[in-house]
């Protein structure tokens, strides 16, 4: 293969061959503090947050985070939605030397026993909602979860919704005893910030825990160091050399315990002093209403989310136009969701390509600069990709062939949090095998076709079907079942299940629904439920799946399947 075929094609003013010095994540917003200190940083529902006033927040937090005991090999778990507390907790953590562990907060207790259990974390921080305090509490036993931290809802809204949610949210509020175990947000920042962080190994020390499928389903932390995570950013600021310093404002909708919008939604935000808009879910009513009065510039997103737009009614009704540029991850963007998204706006919509494992840039189509239909752009700068055989000994291919997409750049993990036998595998001579298929065209754009994981992407998160039929096997009526991605204009995917019912059973979608409430989070729950006789099998008798992947994609053609 060509070396580095990408350089011919590279967008003028930008230095494929750039280094980046390594620090603590930390010092990203010690910048904007120095330099935008007046400057907006967080704005929630219309309360806002200068630089210089969260700057203050977490020096006081990771105090008290110290005083909890955080310090270096350290894990807290963050369980929170986009709120000031996250962006808060997160530095904070960070600069008492801890790790944070992102955990989505709408997981069930299964999946949060799995994550608390497997990264060792002593304490979690969460809201005052039921939704997640009763989640955790389940599982403080000490064994390894000992103390939560705490933080009220009411007190981060601006008026008069503050009053509003006290008066008619009570049924969502947790009430969580005063005792040693659950500490108050209030009483953690209740002091002078004044303490000497420890040092920081920014190449060995381990920042965040990214918890990921991987190619099993098994949840695996990809260890993110503090360089890893400050190189992407860099990576990223130096794609986008349009984005002003001191003046955009990023509209933040992903949510923070996604890697994505960890990195390219909050941590290059603050890296380039923008103001955060923060929506604690997604509402389209509210997003649309949101763009039209705080004007963002800058909108990164999932392919769901420009689909919602695009097809939203009574758009004249919205001015959206103060958007000049997205970024679009987590799943593949259809060429007619980007041409229809950007005649809306007036806006640069490009399609980017990463992993957890890669902190999770690799790829983007450049802002300013040739962007390919299907294709997720060229590597950023410092990034080399691969395309590896897949059969037979492994050899880096020419451009076109197709093989493994293996990535090497100062943004890949250590590896996985306590498996080195699944780091080993992953990880061959220095560069990340990806999972996903792939190539390379003569301008070293990557073009990705087809994943060795077999996981459903629908609205950019991940979804592993061995997990999603094990909950329904738990059903004392089923036999047997098979889980698939099928295509969805919406979501990218959705998830169908076949189900076949043990002899003179009957039961409902409705029911099997019901029934995996509790058991599935709403992202992994079915959205297509088929009952059937049978299920078609392989040579050798095991239920295919890959038929039935035949069947649906013949279905979605109009054809009859092909033998």
């Amino acid at each position: 293969m060509t070396d580095r075929p990408w350089l011919k094609s590279y967008p003028a003013g930008i230095v494929w061959e750039a280094s980046f010095p390594a620090y603590p994540v930390t010092h990203l917003l010690d910048e904007a503090v120095e330099r935008f200190p007046e400057r907006p940083c967080l704005d929630f529902l219309g309360k806002v947050w200068t630089y210089h006033e969260v700057g203050d927040l977490v020096r006081r937090a990771a105090k008290g985070f110290a005083t909890l005991g955080v310090r270096p090999g350290v894990r807290v778990g963050l369980m929170l939605p986009n709120t000031p507390y996250y962006v808060i907790a997160y530095y904070a953590v960070l600069r008492a030397g801890g790790t944070v562990v992102n955990i989505n907060p709408l997981y069930v207790e299964r999946e949060v026993r799995q994550l608390v259990g497997d990264s060792g974390c002593g304490i979690v921080v969460t809201l005052d909602l039921k939704l997640t305090y009763d989640v955790l509490e389940t599982l403080r036993d000490g064994k390894p979860l000992k103390t939560l931290v705490i933080c009220p809802m009411a007190e981060i809204l601006p008026f008069p919704k503050d009053m509003l949610y006290r008066a008619l949210k009570r049924g969502d509020h947790a009430n969580a005893p005063a005792d040693e175990a659950h500490v108050a947000f209030a009483d953690l920042v209740a002091n002078d910030g004044r303490f000497d962080p420890p040092a920081v190994d920014t190449l060995r020390d381990v920042a965040v825990l990214q918890y990921t499928g991987g190619t099993t389903g098994t949840p695996k932390g990809a260890m993110l160091s503090h360089a890893n995570l400050v190189a992407n950013v860099r990576q990223c600021v130096a794609w986008f050399p349009d984005f002003k310093p001191g003046a955009e404002r990023t509209l933040a909708v992903l949510p923070f315990f996604h890697v994505f919008a960890m990195t390219v939604v909050m941590n290059l935000s603050v890296a380039v002093g923008a103001e955060i808009i923060l929506l604690p879910r997604f509402d389209l009513k509210e997003l649309l209403k949101t763009i039209h009065h705080k004007r963002p510039t800058t909108f990164p997103g999932v392919p769901t989310l420009f689909t919602a737009i695009n097809n939203a009614k009574h758009l004249d009704r919205y001015d959206l136009t103060s958007i000049r540029s997205c970024i679009s991850g987590g799943a593949p963007l259809p060429v007619e969701v980007k041409t229809r998204f950007e005649a809306l706006t007036g806006c640069v919509l490009v399609e980017g390509y990463g992993l957890s494992e890669t902190s999770p840039v690799v790829a983007c189509n450049p802002l300013k600069g040739v962007n390919k239909p299907g294709s997720v752009g060229p590597p950023l700068p410092g990034t080399s990709v691969e395309i590896v055989s897949t059969e037979g000994p492994r050899r880096v291919l020419g451009l076109g062939e197709r093989g493994e997409v293996c990535v090497r750049g100062p943004q890949v993990m250590l590896g996985y949090w306590a498996q080195p036998e699944a780091t080993a595998d992953v990880l061959r001579g220095g560069a990340l095998r990806t999972g996903d298929i792939g190539y390379l065209d003569e301008d070293g754009y990557l073009f990705l076709v087809d994943r060795i994981k077999d996981v459903v992407i629908a609205g950019g998160y991940k979804i592993y079907p061995r997990l999603v039929e094990e909950a329904i096997f738990q059903h004392p009526q089923v036999r047997e079942c098979i889980v698939i991605g099928v295509p969805d204009p919406y979501r990218g995917q959705t998830v169908k299940a076949f189900v076949v019912l043990k002899e003179g059973e009957h039961l409902t979608a409705e029911a099997l629904t019901e029934f995996l409430r509790g058991r599935l989070s709403p992202i992994e729950m079915p959205k297509l439920i088929e009952f059937r006789e049978s299920l078609p099998r392989t040579l050798i008798g095991k239920p295919s799946k890959r038929s039935l992947e035949r069947e649906e994609a013949a279905r979605t053609r109009g054809q009859k399947p092909a033998d």
